[in-house]
């Protein structure tokens, strides 16, 4: 997920979940500028796929590193994550076709 401002400083906020260990989604990673630059681009290198969601950016933007998500952002960070499941799901149907 990305934000641009006015000036094109881009900002990035990671998002890791393992409902295993972790229960809430958690920030891995956040940065503005340079930071959120090499976020968004070792995402692209892993085929992550990134959503841009400024209302979002902001909140999350606030939160700590390995801090949880907020039980009031649960609904807007699962969107976020069905969104990467849907990616995910078209990826491997576009690789089965290879």
């Amino acid at each position: 997920m990305k934000k641009v401002h006015d000036k094109q400083r881009k900002e990035a906020v990671a998002l890791t979940y393992d409902p295993v260990g972790q229960g809430a989604p958690r920030i891995s990673a956040k940065g503005k500028g340079l930071v959120a630059e090499n976020i968004l681009a070792k995402a692209k290198e892993h085929d992550i796929p990134v959503q841009e969601d400024p209302a979002l950016m902001e909140l999350l933007g606030k939160l700590n590193i390995n801090e949880g998500i907020p039980e009031e952002l649960y609904q807007a960070v699962a969107e976020v994550f069905a969104f990467i499941y849907r990616a995910d799901q078209k990826a491997g149907m576009r690789e089965n076709k290879k």
